[in-house]
């Protein structure tokens, strides 16, 4: 693992200007404001729930749609966690979690691999408010290929979008925060001797 588990990253392009910073060892505590309030609370429960301190400030082309700004947001994210965790040593790499809201339930398994994988199931279509629910498997594509990292989420049951799509990030948060977990045995935990 990475000695600076506190990084800061700024990403300018002609779709999105993004500031943000991340302690991977946090208390929870975030700051967000991505202009898409239905995506800045699920960053929140990611944060929370992982109990990484995070802060994003993203301007992006919301005239056009959210797309972009959720892309790359997670572009930003999947490297600064990159950043943070890789090489990686002293942790337990694996992680996974089930969330339940309500009705729903989501699990999240994940290997800190650095290698980029997405297995994403969870048949959404339709949005949240304004919210396109296609943009959260975008969002999870870019972290798992920014990062990289290996990420599997798969919706066991749900009907309310909102509640299976916040269950996920949860999920993802509860895993992420497991995989983290310092263990001074594992030392690398890979038979490559490298990840």
């Amino acid at each position: 693992m990475s000695q600076n588990t506190t990084i800061e990253k700024t990403r300018e392009t002609r779709e999105t200007q993004i500031a943000a910073r991340l302690n991977l060892y946090g208390s929870g505590h975030s700051t967000i404001d991505t202009g898409v309030g239905f995506f800045d609370h699920m960053l929140e429960a990611f944060a929370k729930h992982a109990w990484i301190d995070l802060e994003v400030t993203c301007k992006g082309d919301l005239h056009v749609d959210a797309h972009h700004t959720v892309e790359d947001v997670g572009i930003v994210l999947g490297q600064m966690l990159g950043e943070a965790v890789y090489p990686v040593k002293n942790i337990e790499r694996y992680g996974n979690g089930i969330v339940v809201m309500d009705e729903a339930a989501v699990q999240c398994d994940l290997d800190l691999s650095n290698r980029g994988y997405l297995v994403f199931e969870m048949p959404l279509g339709g949005s949240v408010g304004a919210f396109d629910v296609e943009l959260v498997e975008e969002f999870f594509r870019a972290v798992s290929a920014n990062m990289p990292l290996t990420l599997h989420i798969t919706t066991l049951r749900g009907r309310n979008k909102h509640h299976i799509i916040e269950a996920a990030f949860k999920a993802f948060a509860v895993a992420f925060r497991r995989a983290v977990t310092p263990n001074e045995r594992a030392g690398v935990p890979s038979t490559k001797g490298v990840l």
